[in-house]
């Protein structure tokens, strides 16, 4: 029991470490993954439209 008491402490002294970001850091780095979200989206539907257009034109 004790193991587990100290495991907690030890978890909440780190929490106390933690940089956490402000929310103008939050918004930025949500809008920076939706890009690159959007971004690889666009990328491999493409190329799968060009794979696949690939494939049925070579028969």
């Amino acid at each position: 029991m004790k193991k587990i008491a100290k495991f907690f402490i030890g978890i909440k002294s780190e929490m106390k470490n933690v940089k956490w970001p402000t929310r103008k850091e939050m918004v930025k780095y949500s809008i920076a993954t939706l890009v690159f979200i959007v971004a690889f989206a666009l990328f491999f539907g493409v190329a799968d439209l060009m794979i696949s257009g690939l494939k049925v034109w070579l028969g």
